[in-house]
This record gives C-alpha cells, structure tokens and sequence, in this order.
C-alpha cells in the first residue's frame, strides 16, 4: 500500500547498508594492516580471512557476517514494517545480501553472500537454513569443495521453498538469493570446470583442487 512505500524504502536501504559493511575487509586491516583484497582470492569474506589471518578470524568474520543478514531480518523488516511478512523480511534480508556482495563502501566489490545468507535463513525460515546447512556439510565432505558445498546449498534454498509450500513471494526471494550466490560464484564454477579450485586437504598434497576428496 502506498502509505507502507517509505518504511519498506528504509528497511531496504537501511538492509542494504549493513549488509555493506566490509567486516572482512576492516578486520584483516585492523589485525594484520594488510589490504585482504590483495590476499588469496581478493575476496572479502571469512573464506578469505581464513587464509590471511588464520581458522580464528575467519570465523569471526563468518559470525559477523551472518549476523549481517539476522540485522536486516530481525532488526530493520520489523521495525519498519507493518504488518510484518516473511516475505517483507526475505525482502530486507536480500538487500543485505546485495549489500555484502556490492558494498557501496568497497566500490561495489564484496563477498559471495553465503555468510549473510545464513543469517536470513536462520531469522526467517531455521528449518529451511537448517536443510541447507546439512546440505552443504555433506557436499563439502563428499568432494572438499567450500564452492561445492555453497553452491548446492543455494540451489537447494528455492526447492525447499517449493516442497514445504511456502509463498510464491517467498519462493521468488528465495530463488533470486539462490541465483546472486550461484552469480558470485561464477569464477569458482570457472575453477572447477578446469580442475584447478582449491582443495580442503589437498594442499599438502600438492595437488589442490585437481582431485577429489
């Protein structure tokens, strides 16, 4: 309704800049006074960290990249809207995920998503989230891909959508998180194709990303 149009512009803007917060970047920066964007993968999130500044940090950034996503759901779609949906929260919550993805701080060079989308799942649909998780854990022992494991938790989030019968709205929501994951991944899904994707456990094996676990 046209009186709802402002606050639901708010919560997404609002959404948007949270989830631009560059958590990843300013944390390698204040611990090692290291640019992370000129380490590993150039990336920003706790993948990435993980490299730079070791398993600790990058879980750091990993929680405060999820709570990115718990922010926008259960902070700003609340808050500002009314009456309050799910779809309203999936609304916000991908906002934030375009937020980490092409933060307006970084210009416009983020992360993946993943993290801040397990913050939406999590404070808007915990059994889907839950699913998802699962998913990506037996992906990730299967072939020791973190890209793998990703991926296919992303495609699994708008089919659990479909056979738990959840909104056509928040299906759409669903799909279109799914779809930014699967876009950001497109040099990951590059790397795979050509065997040369990084490994868990395989480095030491000089081999990584040419075999599978």
């Amino acid at each position: 309704m046209p009186h709802n149009l402002p606050p639901l512009i708010v919560a997404l803007a609002g959404s948007y800049l949270v989830g631009s917060l560059p958590t990843g970047y300013l944390f390698v920066r204040w611990l090692k006074r290291i640019d992370l964007r000129t380490i590993g993968s150039g990336n920003v999130g706790a993948t990435n960290v993980s490299r730079a500044a070791g398993a600790g940090a990058g879980g750091i950034v990993l929680l405060m990249d999820i709570a990115k996503g718990l922010i926008a759901v259960l902070g700003f779609a609340p808050w500002l809207i009314q009456p309050m949906t799910p779809a309203a929260q999936l609304a916000c919550g991908l906002a934030a995920v375009i937020g980490h993805a092409f933060p307006v701080f970084l210009r416009f060079q983020g992360g993946k998503g993943v993290a801040t989308t397990i913050g939406v799942l999590v404070g808007v649909l915990p059994l889907i989230a839950a699913l998802c998780l699962v998913v990506w854990l037996i992906c990730f022992l299967l072939w020791r891909y973190v890209s793998v494991g990703s991926l296919a938790a992303a495609v699994t989030l708008p089919i659990a959508e479909i056979a738990t019968h959840r909104p056509l709205a928040e299906v759409f929501l669903g799909a279109a998180l799914a779809v930014l994951i699967v876009v950001r991944h497109r040099s990951n899904i590059e790397r795979l194709v050509q065997g040369t994707e990084h490994q868990v456990g395989r480095v030491a094996e000089g081999q990584p990303g040419t075999r599978r676990g």
